[in-house]
C-alpha cells in the first residue's frame, strides 16, 4: 500500500513539474515575443532617426553618408632569432652554406623528432632525455622562467557573463530617447536663420531695411555735397533722393532677407515684410534730407 502511495506521490510530483515546465516555457515564449516586439520597435525608431538625420544633413549641405576610417595595417610579426632553415626562422630565409637540410623537409631527410635522426634524444633542449648538461659542483642553479599573465602576453581576457537582453533593450531605448531629444534640438536650431537667429522675423526685417536705408542716406548726403559743388544737378538729386536710392535700399533688403534670412529647414520662403521695408526705405531718405536742410539752416 505504501508503494502505491509512493507511486501516486511521484506521479503528482511529475505532473506538477510538467505543469511548471509548461508555464515556464509559456512565460519564456511570451518574454521572447515581447523582446522581439521591442527590437522591431527600436529598429523602426532607429531607421526613422537615420532618415531624419539624412534630411538634416542634406538641408545643411552635408552628404548623407560618411566614409568609415580604414583600419590601420597590421604590422608583420618580428623575425625569429632561430637559425635559417629552422621552423622558427622567418619565411624565405636562406639556409647556412654547408649545412644539410633536415630530412623530411624539401631537400632533406626525416624531419625533427623522427627515428631516422635519433628522435627526441638527439634534439637539443628536450628534458628527460639527457639533452641538458648536468650542473657541476659549486654551480648555482639556473633561474626559472618568470610566469607571464595571460593579459600581458597578448591573450584576451575572459569575457564577462552574459547580459540580460531586457536590460540591453532598456539601455538602447534610453539612448534612442536621448537621440530623439538631441534631434529635436537640432531641428529647432535648423529652423533659425543664419542672419540674426535670436531675433523675431519682423525685428530682423526692420533691422535689415534700416541698415540699407542708412546706406542710402549716406549716398544721398554724398549726392547733396556733389550737388553743392555743381557736379550733380538738382533734378538728378531729387530723382535719386525720392525714388532711386529708396528703391535700391528696398531691393537690397529684400534680397538679403531672402538669402540669409531663410532657415535651413522649415518654411520655404521667409517673411520679408515688404510694406515695412517700403515705409522705412522711402521715408528714411526724404526725412534725412529734410533733417539735413534744417540742420544746415540752423547752423547758418
Amino acid at each position: 500500500m505504501s508503494t502505491f502511495e509512493e507511486y501516486a506521490a511521484l506521479a503528482r510530483h511529475l505532473a506538477a513539474q510538467q505543469r511548471a515546465g509548461e508555464q515556464d516555457a509559456a512565460t519564456e515564449a511570451e518574454r521572447r515575443r515581447d523582446l522581439g516586439a521591442a527590437v522591431e520597435y527600436l529598429d523602426r525608431r532607429l531607421v526613422a532617426q537615420g532618415q531624419r538625420l539624412d534630411q538634416l544633413g542634406r538641408a545643411i549641405g552635408s552628404p548623407p553618408g560618411t566614409t568609415a576610417t580604414p583600419p590601420a595595417p597590421v604590422s608583420a610579426p618580428p623575425a625569429s632569432s632561430g637559425p635559417p632553415g629552422s621552423p622558427l626562422s622567418p619565411p624565405g630565409a636562406a639556409p647556412v652554406a654547408g649545412a644539410s637540410a633536415p630530412f623530411g623537409h624539401p631537400g632533406g631527410g626525416p624531419g625533427p623528432g623522427t627515428v631516422g635522426d635519433g628522435g627526441a634524444a638527439a634534439a637539443p633542449g628536450w628534458s628527460g632525455v639527457g639533452a641538458y648538461p648536468r650542473m657541476g659542483v659549486g654551480e648555482t642553479s639556473r633561474a626559472l622562467p618568470v610566469a607571464v599573465s595571460a593579459t600581458a602576453g597578448g591573450v584576451p581576457a575572459q569575457r564577462a557573463g552574459e547580459v540580460d537582453p531586457a536590460t540591453e533593450l532598456e539601455l538602447a531605448r534610453r539612448w534612442a530617447d536621448e537621440a530623439d531629444r538631441h534631434g529635436q534640438q537640432a531641428e529647432l536650431l535648423a529652423q533659425r536663420p543664419r542672419l540674426l537667429p535670436g531675433w523675431s522675423p519682423m525685428a530682423r526685417a526692420g533691422a535689415v531695411y534700416l541698415g540699407f536705408a542708412g546706406v542710402a542716406v549716406v549716398l544721398m548726403l554724398i549726392l547733396v555735397l556733389a550737388s553743392g559743388v555743381g557736379v550733380v544737378g538738382f533734378g538728378t538729386l531729387v530723382a535719386w533722393m525720392c525714388a532711386g536710392l529708396p528703391a535700391v535700399a528696398l531691393v537690397g533688403g529684400w534680397l538679403v532677407l531672402g538669402r540669409w534670412g531663410r532657415p535651413a529647414v522649415g518654411v520655404a520662403a521667409p517673411p520679408r515684410y515688404p510694406v515695412l521695408g517700403f515705409l522705412l526705405c522711402f521715408l528714411a531718405v526724404p526725412l534725412a534730407y529734410c533733417g539735413y536742410l534744417l540742420l544746415f539752416r540752423t547752423m547758418r
